[in-house]
């Protein structure tokens, strides 16, 4: 189907414009008709070529919770779907997201629904929030889904942030750590060594002062070999992580390791629970739920645990029992599930264990800082000051023949 741009009058008279989709002009001003306009113009879309910078063409969290705060709070005020697109389009502090805006409002007065038009940008709006979109079309109360949206993308946001924030400063100290190596392999040592061949004392250095030269004539030879393999490992860490198998054997590794492993479980539980618990909350069915927290998992292991559950519940079980099964969630979780199911407030239930697992992870983050930066330091302090002590041991060996 092509894409043709129109303009029409609705039965008061006033003039509108958009985009709809349809196979011929002829067949565009017949569905425009049947949705009660009256065509003026009718003219096909012409091809655009979008070119897509490094920047510029991204939606923030902040920018989507930020819609969906003002989209939802118009709503509630009695303004028209489309009216309320054009006003946050126009209005949009991202002009790439205000265009996306101006582009449903076209799909939405073509005759898309709200929910099929979000769909058409999977980069911006994933599965749960078109999802959750289209619950609120069908049960008339899209203003109480979009708070709901609201409130789940702040929250995913802080979790998001105090887990990335966690990461700044070993993330930091290493990539430092790795500059001062290589400028102290690449030139540095070697000025020490020239030095030590001047003064005639090569042949008479510390075996530590031998080494580290050894090590930096090694690199001098093959670091750009040394780049090549790291760049290449990081390359193919990336691809591995894409199969099917790399994931699940990664994420399952980080899952099992002794100091990491707990806060990667508690930012899944977290993240299921509080996906869960909004769409339940929302009124979508448990199956159609669980198959939207499965893609929104960020964890392999986690994903093949809740699509068996989901396939359990669909063969009349409840979800607690599979759970159990997977042995991937706490026990503590699983049981209040299973009081939720029974009580028929598994959404509230669901959106408890999140508030208390963020502030677990709140907690768990800052103990595994706190343990990782001890460690670092135990690591390269030795690595970093015995360079630099190997090369000064000659120089007061120099020192004191010079006196």
């Amino acid at each position: 189907m092509a894409h043709f741009l129109y303009e029409a009058r609705d039965k008061s008279g006033r003039q509108i414009s958009g985009e709809i989709e349809a196979n011929t002009a002829s067949d565009a001003e017949t569905r425009l008709r049947s949705n009660g306009l009256s065509p003026i113009s009718v003219r096909k879309k012409p091809i655009e070529i979008h070119i897509k910078l490094p920047f510029g063409n991204s939606v923030k969290a902040k920018d989507l919770k930020t819609f969906t705060q003002q989209f939802s709070t118009m709503v509630d005020a009695g303004l028209p779907l489309v009216q309320c697109l054009d006003i946050l389009g126009s209005q949009s502090e991202n002009k790439y997201f205000g265009n996306v805006l101006l582009e449903i409002k076209g799909f939405v007065e073509g005759g898309s629904t709200f929910s099929d038009a979000l769909a058409k940008y999977p980069q911006i709006f994933d599965t749960l929030f078109v999802n959750l979109v289209a619950a609120g079309e069908l049960g008339g109360i899209l203003d109480t889904i979009m708070k709901r949206l609201a409130e789940y993308i702040e929250k995913k946001e802080r979790l998001q942030r105090r887990v990335k924030g966690a990461m700044v400063y070993p993330t930091a100290i290493l990539i430092v750590t790795f500059v001062i190596i290589f400028v102290l392999l690449k030139w540095v040592i070697p000025t020490f060594e020239k030095m030590f061949a001047d003064f005639g004392k090569e042949g008479e250095l510390p075996a530590p002062t031998q080494f580290v030269i050894g090590l930096s004539q090694v690199f001098q030879d093959w670091w750009l070999i040394f780049i090549g393999v790291g760049v290449g490992l990081a390359v193919g860490y990336k691809l591995f992580t894409r199969t099917e198998f790399g994931r699940h054997f990664m994420d399952r590794m980080f899952l099992n390791l002794p100091i990491v492993g707990p806060v990667v479980q508690k930012i899944a539980v977290a993240r299921f629970t509080r996906t869960l618990g909004t769409l339940l909350s929302s009124g979508v069915p448990i199956i159609d739920a669980l198959n939207t927290v499965a893609k929104a998992a960020g964890n392999a292991v986690v994903e093949k645990a809740v699509v068996f559950a989901r396939d359990r519940i669909s063969e009349g079980r409840n979800m607690s029992e599979p759970l159990a099964e997977a042995k991937i969630f706490p026990g503590m979780v699983v049981q209040m599930i299973a009081v939720g199911e029974q009580t028929g407030a598994l959404d509230i239930m669901c959106n408890k264990i999140a508030d208390f697992y963020d502030e677990e992870v709140d907690v768990a983050v800052a103990a595994l800082t706190s343990m990782l930066e001890p460690l670092m330091m135990m690591v390269i302090g030795p690595l970093v000051g015995g360079m630099v002590i190997a090369m000064y041991l000659p120089i007061f060996s120099i020192a004191g023949t010079v006196e």
